[in-house]
């Protein structure tokens, strides 16, 4: 049998569940941090690096000068600076993501066991985004503020952690500063989220249609996770590059918020401009989402084994 064919007469799946993913999601976003923040770290620092001046050389040439300026200026220790915020948040952040991906899929599921289309998937994807921007939001400012500190000329610490950084964010702007950047967020997430969440859907459906059980396996996993997650940066970047200037600049640089960022991008780098920091993000994208959905999936089997009925 073709695999298309596989595919349309696959068997359905059991309704969504919200709270079984706001739990698998969590687990599997801590899975996500600690494999892939060094890398972030990277993405961050090309992103936001100042312009040089005419005649002058760039404070780093690309991904592998970028790294060893960093661990040679500040350790190993450099690269995983701002962890604290994402690891802190990124459990709630990928629980409320996927606890999002679920409501979304059973608002669209007719009976118990409805299968999706592609299309509804998408759209599921897309609406987890909503669900994880109002946590997203401050915690990637703090942590593009801890990411990017100490990398300019004068190379001034401001703030000596995340809960230092989140405190002075709100004393000198209150919540407005704080969540600096949510548009930014959301403009990003809400299409890049339901690629994400299509991708991994298709490519699992295809490996179920061709195994002889009809169940996925670790490899199938590993692939899907990992294909998900450079989908999403392939749409996603643009948004991200803004996001992480707009999150970055002191306040009042750009009064327009977003548009003011794109604006001053384009006239002064280039639309290449957008896709800065893109080796790294593509280096870390794949084991990183791999290792999500790997560990999502276990703590589903986990779940399966011992509270079948949840």
């Amino acid at each position: 049998m073709a695999v298309a064919e596989k595919l349309e007469n696959a068997p359905t799946e059991r309704k969504a569940n919200p709270i079984k993913s706001f739990i698998t999601g969590g687990f599997g976003g801590i899975c996500n941090v600690l494999s892939g923040h060094p890398l972030d770290t990277i993405k961050v620092r090309l992103q936001t690096m100042p312009r040089p001046a005419p005649g002058e050389k760039p404070l780093y040439s690309g991904t592998f000068d970028c790294a060893a300026k960093t661990i040679r200026q500040e350790g190993v220790r450099g690269l995983y600076r701002g962890m604290s915020a994402p690891l802190t948040g990124v459990a709630p952040i990928f629980a409320m993501c996927f606890a999002g991906y679920a409501v979304g899929k059973r608002l669209q599921q007719r009976g118990e066991d409805a299968k999706l289309t592609y299309s509804q998937i998408f759209v599921a994807g897309s609406f987890s985004g909503l669900f994880s921007t109002f946590i997203m939001a401050p915690g990637e400012r703090i942590k593009v503020l801890l990411q990017t500190q100490g990398t300019g000329p004068n190379g001034e610490k401001k703030y000596s952690g995340m809960i230092d950084c989140g405190k002075k964010l709100y004393k000198e702007g209150g919540l407005r500063s704080v969540f600096k950047g949510s548009c930014a967020t959301m403009l990003r997430d809400l299409p890049a989220n339901g690629l994400y969440f299509l991708v991994y859907e298709y490519i699992q459906d295809v490996a179920k249609a061709q195994s002889k059980t009809g169940e996925i396996n670790t490899a199938s996993t590993i692939f899907a996770g990992g294909a998900a997650g450079m989908a999403y940066w392939i749409l996603g970047m643009p948004a991200d590059v803004l996001k992480s200037r707009l999150q970055s600049a002191p306040e009042g640089t750009y009064k327009h918020g977003v548009r003011s960022v794109f604006k001053d991008l384009i006239v002064k780098d280039g639309p290449l401009a957008l896709y800065r920091g893109v080796t790294p993000i593509m280096i870390r994208a794949f084991p990183a989402n791999a290792a999500c959905f790997f560990g999502i999936e276990l703590a589903n089997k986990f779940f399966n084994y011992f509270t079948p009925n949840f």
